[in-house]
């Protein structure tokens, strides 16, 4: 008897001929597809989770005549390097993403193998999966098995969401260490995040220690709702949201107006006829870039975040005291001025770099080039000149890869850069703004 198609329409042929029965029989047809289908890529994310885990032992393989690289860049720690950058790259996703699949699967292909074998079978799914290696990984290595001995029943019959409940809770249980000694190590993961979101707003989140989120949190709601008067028209939510922003950018206490922080130098570009539609702004210096996007539309693009409206880019341009005015053309969004305030060649060198690049220019990279090194593409200790068509943008962490590893670049002309991998694949940025050479 043949094998049925999962993806095959159900037919008539199948269905019974009242028509209450024919819907009832067709919605299990359907949904039986839908079951066979799920099972299909369970064992599709396996296998793929082996070719991953081969890429990462081929990157290791390469790497074994080679001496450690030195400040922590031992030949395993180069090799996952390397085989995230590729995977980055070849699957046109973030490092953060390949990072997870490349230690994801290594853990299922050598030390979870119950699970990868769930997951070929297709009782359980890769999400599921993910969230056990997740746990699993955060116990010592000698309690892994014991974890997953009780794990992996829960996963095969609650929903994602909830066996990260019940895995939780079975780490707990099985974890050699007092939670004291966890909470010690856990507070070097502390960090603050921002995440581009839709329509002009983005998520600013802190991963902090539970006292001081709870307090920090518990701060701005009183300061928030010492704000409230008969002819406040935010919501608490809201003034809260501008009591953290306020005291962040500005350094002022909203229930004093006393400043406390420190303001951070930003880079404001606008198109010019943007400025036509609104008041003439004088140049200034607060906390992001904004450039224009070139499309004629006369919107301007805030550095690490996207297109804003024209009438934020004018207002900041204009009456934020903290952004530095760049002028773009209307069409092409070339950068037409920087303004006459920095004069110093190596100053002025940077700035020009940094409106050019706006990133990390590897491929895939978004972090911001005011927190990345200038990097010469041919070393200087090789002939390599200061100049901006030798130089480019590189994160700590791709800086360092380019010199430890085989990826290699080459300045393409007019700021875009080739990058060649180890895999021999090539991939090829553009800068982020336009600019005259």
């Amino acid at each position: 008897m043949p094998t049925p198609n999962p993806l095959a329409a159900p037919t008539g042929a199948l269905l019974p001929a009242t028509p209450a029965a024919a819907v009832d029989s067709g919605l299990g047809v359907v949904l039986d597809s839908i079951v066979e289908v799920d099972r299909l890529v369970a064992a599709l994310n396996a296998y793929r989770a082996v070719a991953i885990d081969e890429v990462r032992r081929i990157a290791l393989a390469a790497e074994a005549h080679l001496p450690s690289g030195g400040r922590g860049w031992s030949r395993e720690m180069t090799a996952r390097r390397v085989a995230t950058t590729e995977l980055s790259a070849a699957l046109r996703i973030g490092e953060r993403e390949a990072e997870q699949l490349v230690v994801d699967s290594a853990a299922l292909v050598h030390d979870l193998q119950p699970t990868l074998a769930a997951l070929r079978s297709g009782s359980i799914s890769y999400r599921h999966a993910s969230v056990l290696v997740d746990e699993a990984r955060s116990l010592p290595a000698d309690s892994w098995s014991a974890f997953e001995a009780e794990a992996l029943p829960a996963a095969e019959a609650r929903t994602a969401n909830g066996f990260r409940q019940k895995a939780r809770a079975i780490r707990e249980r099985v974890h050699p260490d007092s939670i004291d000694a966890r909470r010690r190590s856990a507070e070097d993961s502390r960090s603050v995040r921002l995440e581009p979101g839709r329509d002009g707003m983005a998520w600013l989140t802190a991963h902090l220690p539970a006292e001081q989120a709870v307090g920090a949190y518990r701060r701005l709601t009183e300061i928030a709702s010492g704000l409230a008067g008969p002819d406040e028209p935010r919501t608490l939510t809201q003034r809260r949201a501008d009591v953290l922003a306020d005291l962040l950018i500005d350094g002022i206490m909203p229930d004093t107006g006393l400043g406390r922080g420190v303001r951070a130098t930003v880079l404001v570009s606008v198109p010019v006829l943007t400025l036509l539609d609104g008041e003439h702004p004088a140049s200034g210096c607060s906390s992001g870039l904004a450039s224009g996007s070139g499309t004629g539309t006369g919107t301007g693009t805030l550095e690490g975040y996207g297109p804003i409206s024209a009438e934020v880019a004018r207002r900041l341009a204009a009456h934020a005291p903290s952004f530095v005015r760049l002028l773009t053309h209307p069409e092409t969004g070339t950068v037409l001025s920087v303004g006459r305030e920095r004069y110093a060649v190596p100053r002025d060198l940077r700035l020009w770099l940094r409106i050019r690049d706006e990133t990390c220019r590897f491929p895939g990279c978004g972090r911001a080039a005011a927190n990345s090194d200038i990097d010469h593409t041919v070393d200087w200790q090789h002939e390599g000149a200061t100049r901006h068509d030798n130089l480019a943008h590189l994160c700590e962490a791709h800086h360092q890869l380019k010199h430890r590893t085989a990826w290699r670049v080459d300045q393409a002309g007019g700021g875009a850069l080739e990058w060649r991998a180890p895999s021999g694949r090539t991939y090829r940025t553009e800068p982020a703004v336009a600019l005259a050479g």
